[in-house]
């Protein structure tokens, strides 16, 4: 069966892509609840332990917390797509998170925009989909890192390890409308009139270094990304990411109305659709001047 794929629209589509831990929720999803019951060590000792495991097999660290996960859990949960989904639920939100998706959805349907949320975490897709954010239905596609299961239901490899380095393509799948993780077309050429969102249309919201690539590409190319911080004590490292030029802004995780990043996203929408209407008027005079050719 054909991957189904987006294509363009009669409205401008702006995507809003999110990382999740440290950026819609304020700790680690591992970190609120399935360390803690599963691990005889704390929280830090988790990360120190895997991140040891990673260096000593020159392995991604990613998969190696994966590995870790699966470890931990034998002999003390049923390590289930359903347990994981379960732990997701617990998962705390920032201030706004519930809300947030569909009134800014809302707010650019009242400008002619239709605006699109994506996911694109290092975390686990499994916990991901169990929060109520997910449940909802809020986003348009979710890419994390995730584990395939054998008959009887347990974890037993990893389907899908997302590292901060390879975050990027699906900014790619994003921009094409080539969603599916295995859909080939995404290295497909396209005129850049027929591509769904071009990248200044895109919006990165991320809260660190792992960010860093996503938030460039989006940059360079004319598209928003944005700094999330949940503590002052933060602010340094938004202050080194603006300096540097890996984000063109930074607020507050707030996502409550009329908070500084409720603001500054609507200004985006607001922007896309004045920008939009310029595009047009340009391929209009290029077909004219193609006709007079």
């Amino acid at each position: 069966m054909a991957p189904v794929r987006k294509t363009k629209e009669a409205y401008p589509v702006l995507a809003i892509c999110y990382d999740f831990d440290k950026t819609l929720s304020p700790d680690d999803m591992q970190a609120q609840g399935y360390i803690q019951e599963v691990y005889d060590g704390d929280v830090e000792s988790f990360w120190a332990e895997s991140n040891a495991l990673a260096e000593a097999n020159e392995m991604d660290s990613n998969l190696a917390y994966m590995y870790k996960m699966v470890e931990e859990a034998h002999g003390r949960i049923a390590f289930t797509k359903k347990a994981l989904e379960d732990y997701g639920a617990r998962v705390s939100l920032f201030p706004g998170v519930e809300d947030w998706f569909e009134r800014i959805r809302a707010f650019g349907a009242r400008h002619g925009v239709i605006v699109e949320h994506y996911i694109i975490s290092s975390g686990l897709k499994e916990m991901i989909e169990g929060t109520s954010i997910a449940k909802a239905g809020v986003f348009e596609k979710i890419y994390a890192s995730s584990f395939m299961y054998g008959k009887d239901g347990y974890a037993v490899w990893p389907a899908q390890a997302i590292n901060y380095t390879n975050k990027t393509q699906f900014l790619f799948r994003i921009q094409k409308g080539v969603l599916d993780v295995n859909d080939s077309g995404v290295n497909d050429f396209f005129r850049p009139e027929d591509i769904r969102i071009p990248f200044r249309n895109m919006v990165y919201i991320g809260d660190s270094a792992t960010d860093i690539p996503c938030m460039r590409l989006i940059n360079t190319n004319g598209g928003y990304s944005v700094g999330v911080y949940g503590n002052q004590s933060d602010l340094p490292r938004m202050h080194k990411m603006l300096a540097e030029n890996r984000i063109r802004f930074f607020a507050p995780a707030d996502y409550t109305e009329n908070s500084a990043l409720d603001e500054l996203v609507r200004s985006i929408i607001l922007r896309t659709a004045a920008n939009e209407t310029l595009e047009e008027k340009h391929f209009s005079c290029k077909k004219q001047l193609n006709t007079a050719e």
